[in-house]
């Protein structure tokens, strides 16, 4: 399944390019008037393919898993916080719920390697393992798990858009998963760890230097090498962050334009373009996380967040908040009136 997503991804259409340039420049406003909402506008056509993109209805999926590396203490919240949030989720009271409802997104959680259970509506039972080894002891994962995992996503992705989703939103859920994308940053971006890591769930300062020291111990113990995202991703990555990747994979196959959330996210997406780098062209980019990773990722892949509100919850709710500006660039594109149809003079003239 990995091999044929990574071989039906095909890159962005630039053809439409100079259509979609042409009618922002004609509708009433000066031209490029309206800023990053009109290059957003252009680049999700050449997502969709269409010169009348369309965002909605969102997806969101929200993938949960547990880490070994919890163990060393690096996170402020107890492991069995993961199944207690996943079943949040499933009741509808996470912020995810709340922000989703407001967009009208279809949500999914997936569990794709919590060591509990839990079961309700929108819950997926799609697990690998029952969470990752300890990754400052041995690895997290095999190549064959990471390669599973990713899977999980690209099944989530295509559900998705089997429900008629038009753009995807992913999160995720598991209790030390900062540590470990910042165990992957580490390794493909060749920082020390003492350069990426922040306050995740709201660590106590003095303990920043243990989160570092244990990343910084992992790294050298796991070899990873920087070459082979896949790799990286198995010996200190997560389930849940494989499966993120799997999901952007998934949906850029599908020609669905996809909204990074924070920090996690958006090391799960560098894996993915290390992966397949037409990817990148998909890929909008939410918002600015607190986690001091996020702009080493951001700039890794050459790209700009659309808010910065000092978010760093996770789930998916910086994309969620981030999803009306999607829809009001379509809506820019569909409904605003041309100079000729409102019978406005085209320039000429100074405000």
């Amino acid at each position: 399944m990995l091999a044929d997503t990574l071989a039906s991804l095909s890159p962005v259409d630039d053809a439409l390019t100079s259509a979609v340039q042409a009618r922002l420049d004609n509708l009433t406003k000066p031209p490029g008037s309206l800023g990053r909402l009109e290059s957003l506008a252009l680049a999700l056509a050449g997502m969709s393919g269409s010169e009348q993109p369309s965002v909605t209805p969102p997806g969101v999926i929200v993938f949960a898993a547990d880490h070994g590396v919890a163990e060393e203490g690096v996170s402020a919240f107890p492991q069995e916080v993961t199944v207690q949030m996943v079943a949040n989720f499933a009741a509808g009271g996470a912020a995810i719920n709340v922000f989703a409802r407001q967009i009208g997104a279809r949500l999914e959680v997936v569990d794709v390697g919590m060591k509990g259970g839990v079961e309700g509506e929108g819950v997926v039972i799609d697990k690998v393992r029952p969470g990752t080894a300890n990754f400052a002891r041995e690895d997290a994962m095999s190549l064959a798990e990471a390669e599973r995992a990713i899977e999980v996503g690209i099944r989530g992705a295509a559900r998705s858009h089997e429900a008629g989703c038009r753009c995807l939103i992913v999160g995720e859920m598991g209790i030390a998963n900062t540590t470990a994308s910042s165990a992957v940053l580490a390794a493909l971006s060749g920082l020390p760890a003492s350069r990426l890591v922040g306050l995740g769930t709201g660590i106590a300062p003095a303990r920043l230097a243990h989160k570092a020291a244990v990343i910084e111990g992992a790294l050298a113990a796991r070899g990873a090498d920087p070459s082979q995202p896949l790799e990286v991703l198995a010996k200190l990555g997560g389930l849940e962050i494989a499966a993120m990747a799997g999901a952007y994979l998934g949906a850029a196959a599908r020609r669905m334009p996809i909204l990074v959330d924070g920090f996690i996210a958006t090391v799960a997406a560098l894996v993915a373009c290390r992966l397949a780098p037409a990817l990148r062209g998909y890929l909008i980019f939410a918002h600015r996380s607190c986690e001091p990773g996020h702009d080493v990722a951001l700039e890794l892949l050459e790209a700009e967040s659309l808010l910065d509100l000092e978010l760093r919850l996770g789930e998916g709710t910086g994309a969620a908040l981030a999803f009306p500006l999607l829809e009001a660039a379509c809506r820019m594109l569909a409904e605003m009136a041309t100079f000729a149809s409102a019978g406005v003079a085209s320039g000429g003239t100074e405000a």
